[in-house]
C-alpha cells in the first residue's frame, strides 16, 4: 500500500505539537467581561438564566473587576440598571448614575483596567426602547441627541472607550462630534456596527431588566437573513469615525465576523451574548455536553473568524482555564 508523503497527523500527536503549529491564539487579553450595575451597596444578585452572572452594587462591581484583573482579564464593559427610569432615560446621563459612579469607583480602585461603557437607553427607559418614542415608534434623530449626552457623561465619568449599542442611523458621527466638542478627543469609540434582531438576547433582558414594554426592536436592529447590509453598516460607521466595529451576536454570524475582518484593519470585536452562554450551561446542567471544553472551543472559533476583542460572560471561567494551562 502507497502512503503519501504529506501527513498531516503528524503534528497531533501530542499537545506540545499541537500548540507549536496552532493558527489561532486564545488569551486572557482577548477578553472582555460584562458587568450589570445596580444600586445599593453589598448586592450581588444572581441573573437565574445566566448561571454565575450577577447584576452588583457598585462596591461589588470593584470587587468582582479586582478579582478579574487579578485572573488576567484587563477590560469589561459595563451595563447599568437605574432606580428611576423615564420615558427618555434620562438617568443615564446624570452626573450621579449608577454606571458613572462604578465607572468613578473603577478608575480609583481598579487602576490599568480598560472601561468600556454602553450606550443605549433600553436599561433606561420606563418602555424599555433604545430611545425616544414617537408614537410607537424609536425616533431616530431625536434619539441622538440624548446618545450624544449619555457618551459625554460616561467618557467624563472615565469610560476609556464608549460602545453604542442602540442602532440609531448616524449615531457614530453624532457620538463622535459630542466627545470631541467636550474636549474627549482621545476617547475611542467601539460601535455595535452590525447587531441583529436576534433571539439571542432574551437572558440579558433578565440581567439589564431591559425588556421592551410592547412590540421588539425590529425597526432598528438588524434581520438576521441579511449579509451585505451589515458591510454597509460596518462601512457607514468607519465613515463616521468609529475606531472599532462589533458582530453581535458572535457565533450564528461567524461569517460576517470574517468578511468584516477581510475588509477592514480596524480591530473588530464579538459579543459571545447571554443566549449563546445560557445554552452552554444549561447543557451543561443536563450533562448533554462537557462545558469548560464547549465554552473554549466557542470561543476559539469567535478568534478564528477574526475577533481581537470577544465580549462573553465566560471570560474569568476562559482566563482560570488558560491560566491552568488548557489544552484543547
Amino acid at each position: 500500500m502507497s502512503f503519501p508523503a504529506t501527513r498531516l497527523r503528524r503534528f497531533r500527536q501530542s499537545p506540545a505539537l499541537r500548540r507549536l503549529v496552532r493558527e489561532t491564539r486564545l488569551s486572557p487579553d482577548n477578553l472582555v467581561l460584562p458587568l450589570f450595575a445596580v444600586p445599593g451597596e453589598g448586592v450581588a444578585k444572581p441573573v437565574g438564566s445566566m448561571p454565575g452572572v450577577f447584576q452588583h452594587s457598585v462596591d461589588q462591581i470593584v470587587a468582582t473587576a479586582r478579582l478579574a484583573f487579578a485572573e488576567g482579564i484587563r477590560t469589561v464593559i459595563l451595563f447599568g440598571i437605574p432606580d428611576h427610569k423615564d420615558e427618555i432615560g434620562s438617568a443615564s446621563w446624570s452626573d450621579d448614575g449608577i454606571v458613572q459612579r462604578a465607572l468613578r469607583a473603577l478608575t480609583a480602585e481598579v487602576p490599568g483596567l480598560v472601561k468600556i461603557a454602553d450606550v443605549c437607553f433600553c436599561e433606561y427607559t420606563s418602555h424599555g426602547h433604545c430611545g425616544v418614542l414617537k408614537g410607537h415608534t424609536v425616533d431616530n434623530d431625536a434619539t441622538l441627541v440624548n446618545l450624544a449626552r449619555q457618551a459625554v457623561s460616561l467618557a467624563q465619568a472615565g469610560a476609556d472607550v464608549i460602545a453604542p449599542s442602540d442602532m440609531m442611523d448616524g449615531r457614530v458621527g453624532a457620538i463622535r462630534q459630542a466627545l470631541d466638542a467636550a474636549g474627549l478627543a482621545d476617547t475611542p469609540i467601539l460601535s455595535y456596527a452590525v447587531k441583529f434582531a436576534s433571539g439571542f438576547y432574551g437572558p440579558f433582558r433578565e440581567a439589564a431588566e431591559s425588556a421592551p414594554a410592547f412590540g421588539d426592536r425590529r425597526s432598528y436592529q438588524m434581520d438576521p437573513a441579511n449579509g451585505r447590509e451589515a458591510l454597509r453598516e460596518a462601512a457607514l460607521d468607519i465613515e463616521e469615525g468609529a475606531d472599532m466595529l462589533m458582530v453581535k451576536p458572535a457565533l450564528p454570524y461567524l461569517d460576517i465576523l470574517a468578511e468584516l475582518r477581510k475588509r477592514w484593519d480596524l480591530p473588530l470585536a464579538a459579543y459571545h451574548v447571554s443566549g449563546e452562554y445560557a445554552m452552554l450551561k444549561a447543557a451543561a446542567e443536563r450533562g448533554w455536553i462537557d462545558y469548560d471544553r464547549v465554552m473554549m472551543e466557542s470561543l476559539v472559533a469567535i478568534r478564528r473568524a477574526g475577533a481581537d476583542l470577544i465580549l462573553t460572560y465566560a471570560a474569568r471561567e476562559a482566563a482560570k482555564l488558560l491560566a491552568a494551562g488548557w489544552v484543547e
